[in-house]
């Protein structure tokens, strides 16, 4: 019996989602199409040829080679060479330019004193990547440089022993997870977690939203098995996880393929990973859904928070460095645990034990929120707010009081029209 009545909310659920467009929108549109936006956009991986300008002071031999080094790096590109540093500062207004590359006066005179030299840059912090290509770029010019110049100076020995002295242990760099070293590998898996949860908690909040209107207006009759919590809850949950069941297989693993990221989870870990997320975000969303009041006031909150949470799971910025505050906060959210263990699964090929602390974590979340529901939902209906048995039988009753009434209106209604046909009838 309870097993049919939770099939029953859940195919109730499913109509609900496909006959409401605006959730439609939130469960399936912006699913299908906001990562594919949001990948294009950072296809790039990183940014190549950023045109700066140059500001050459010393005029020097050393100071075009190291301008021209400069300009061959993948990083860079010098556009213009200014007279002066207010030319210079003109073209980046203008928005030509993203950074000057400036070299003093006595660059040349102190390599020559061997004193140290100094280069100064100057980047438009409006975009981050721009100073990552510019820093990156001249430092490792100046590398380059600093390494011909130990060995001009190292004279009376061989070349061999030249490359000994100014590298004696020999380096290569190797991103490892993150070939490119770019934004694309790092961000995504962050963003597709994040699509995920407040897609979810927008969709469930707009149809409790919608809810709340209609009961508000007495429009709102449920059957008897919305009568119990338990399977009210199980229902939805069944619902919302067929639905998000195939748009999480998409965004997670559909949408890296086409761009061509790095994919090395293990189907079964990726499953028994993503499911407690759902779970979790399922009833957090639940549980959030009860404070809506009407279906447009959860935009307010829930698209304001994206960009926070994205900072508060520690994948753009080291939790070690946070504020207890904000630590405790982001524990609140599913997402902040399963941006961590999906990055690890999709972009280093962790298997479950691996992430088994942010499992256990979604799976807490699962049970914390499941609770609250449950505990919101029983006090709702001791106090009739929602449509329990109670509320459902006085509904009942009343229409049954209002059918009578009409019909007792209709039946005076004939007979005045029959007395009134019978004494025309008389009078002919």
């Amino acid at each position: 019996m309870w097993f049919r009545d939770l099939l029953d909310v859940a195919g109730k659920e499913l109509r609900k989602t496909v006959s409401d467009v605006g959730v439609l929108v939130f469960f399936i549109i912006v699913p299908l199409l906001y990562p594919l936006l949001y990948a294009y956009l950072y296809g790039g991986e990183v940014v190549r040829e950023v045109p700066v300008v140059a500001v050459d002071d010393c005029r020097s031999t050393a100071s075009r080679e190291f301008l021209r080094k400069s300009d061959a790096t993948p990083d860079l590109k010098i556009i213009s060479y200014c007279s002066d540093m207010e030319e210079a500062r003109n073209v980046v207004h203008n928005h030509k330019a993203y950074g000057i590359i400036h070299i003093p006066s006595e660059f040349e005179r102190s390599l020559a004193d061997g004193r140290q030299a100094t280069i100064n840059l100057y980047c438009d912090m409006s975009g981050l990547l721009y100073y990552k290509a510019l820093l990156s770029g001249c430092t490792m010019v100046s590398l380059d440089m600093n390494r011909d110049i130990q060995m001009v100076r190292l004279s009376g020995m061989s070349d061999r022993e030249k490359e000994v002295m100014t590298m004696p242990i020999e380096n290569e760099y190797v991103t490892m997870f993150n070939p490119a070293n770019g934004f694309q590998a790092f961000l995504i898996p962050a963003v597709l977690i994040l699509v995920l949860q407040q897609t979810l908690v927008l969709g469930v909040a707009m149809m409790a939203g919608t809810e709340h209107e209609r009961r508000r207006k007495g429009e709102l009759i449920l059957g008897n098995e919305y009568s119990n919590p338990i399977t009210v809850l199980g229902g939805k949950a069944l619902a919302y996880l067929l639905v998000y069941g195939f748009t999480s297989t998409y965004v997670l693993c559909l949408v890296p393929w086409f761009f061509h990221m790095p994919q090395l989870w293990h189907l079964p870990t990726l499953m028994a990973f993503i499911v407690p997320f759902l779970l979790a975000s399922i009833f957090f969303a639940i549980s959030i859904s009860f404070f809506v009041k009407d279906r447009e006031s959860c935009f307010l909150l829930f698209v304001f928070i994206s960009v926070p949470l994205i900072f508060m799971s520690g994948i753009s910025w080291p939790t070690s460095n946070m504020p207890a505050f904000w630590k405790v906060l982001a524990q609140i959210f599913p997402s902040t645990h399963a941006v961590n263990g999906f990055a690890r699964i999709n972009t280093a090929g962790a298997l479950l034990q691996d992430v088994r602390y942010e499992s256990i974590a979604l799976w807490i979340q699962t049970a914390v929120y499941f609770m609250t529901s449950l505990l919101i939902y029983e006090r709702l209906y001791r106090s009739d707010k929602m449509p329990g048995m109670e509320f459902v039988m006085a509904m009942r009753n009343r229409m049954r009081k209002d059918l009578r009434k009409v019909e007792q209106e209709l039946k005076h209604e004939i007979q005045r029209e029959l007395k009134a046909v019978g004494r025309n009838y008389k009078k002919n």
